[in-house]
């Protein structure tokens, strides 16, 4: 009788000694990485720009677009002079960036000025569901107003965007940064 209560014994201890503990898994975020890519000079016809390596430079009647097809998004420019018409164009501007205020959860602005080459300007962060994750304009308040708008080639969820949309607004900032106008 005390072998088979030893058996029975070491036998319990076998098999409750194999159990993994249960663990909950931390939270995380998915993890995309995307390569730096190299700043690439663009001159148009009234200003150029720095510009990601990845992205693809394509002319349109509208203005420019800078495709990133490994991020399925693109970043559409429009290039206007200005006519006596500066209120018109920087209310335009603001106007756009916020009618996505209805499915933003917040649009944060942050200025822009870079006296030494002339180029004055806002640039809106949108957080949340909206159709475009960025917005910008630039301007030298007397002959040349560029914007530009960020969309992704997706419904708006902004948990799966956000790591393309943080990567591409930077983008956007060297734009910003680099921009000479002619």
């Amino acid at each position: 009788m005390f072998r088979y209560l030893l058996f029975v014994l070491a036998f319990m201890c076998l098999v409750s000694a194999c159990e993994e503990a249960v663990v909950p898994k931390p939270k995380a975020m998915l993890r995309l990485d995307y390569s730096a890519g190299e700043n690439m000079d663009y001159k148009a016809e009234n200003f150029s720009f720095s510009y990601n390596s990845l992205a693809k430079i394509t002319r349109s009647k509208g203005g420019y677009q800078l495709q990133y097809p490994s991020m399925k998004g693109t970043l559409f420019l429009n290039y206007k002079a200005i006519d006596g018409n500066l209120d018109i164009l920087l209310s335009d501007a603001q106007k756009f960036a916020y009618e996505h205020v209805v499915k933003a959860d917040a649009i944060y602005e942050q200025p822009f000025v870079n006296e030494d080459n002339d180029v004055y300007g806002m640039f809106y962060e949108v957080k949340g569901d909206a159709a475009s994750q960025a917005q910008f304009y630039v301007t030298d308040s007397t002959r040349h107003f560029l914007t530009g708008s960020l969309y992704f080639y997706s419904k708006p969820n902004y948990d799966s965007i956000y790591p393309a949309a943080a990567y591409m607004q930077r983008d956007i900032r060297v734009l910003m940064e680099s921009l000479r106008w002619k």
